[in-house]
């Protein structure tokens, strides 16, 4: 069993079906809502790892919908400093389970806590599936 710090959207129904799957493997799950924290570029890189510059962005984000940020475009730089000013461009969830870090659940430590390969199950916003608008707020 581990502790895992769960940065989400609280209005996410997404990260609300995440975080009952981490919570029925046994999993502590402590969740902070990624708008009201304070971001600071180096910490926010620390989740991201190798991922490519693309993978670090929510594709859900209103501005990303609308054209107005294009992540396939943007440098390492520029990506955080947006991020850190909005950041419902952060690809959810941030975990941190005792300092090590990632965006998403399709990448370790996640996939060991849950003892699966893939986590495509868990990755896809509800509402999109659902044709539904997501709460902005």
């Amino acid at each position: 069993m581990a502790t895992i710090i769960f940065y989400q959207k609280p209005s996410c129904a997404t990260n609300a079906r995440q975080i009952l799957v981490l919570k029925s493997a046994g999993h502590d799950v402590i969740a902070q809502d990624i708008l009201k924290e304070t971001w600071d570029a180096d910490e926010l890189r620390s989740f991201f790892g190798n991922m490519p510059v693309e993978a670090w962005f929510n594709r859900a984000a209103p501005r990303i919908k609308s054209g107005e940020v294009n992540p396939d475009t943007i440098d390492a730089a520029s990506a955080l400093a947006l991020m850190v000013g909005d950041p419902l461009l952060i690809r959810r969830p941030l975990i941190d389970i005792d300092g090590a870090r990632c965006a998403g659940l399709d990448h370790e430590p996640v996939l060991s806590l849950l003892g699966r390969k893939t986590q495509d199950d868990l990755e896809g916003c509800l509402h999109e599936a659902n044709r539904t608008r997501c709460p902005q707020t």
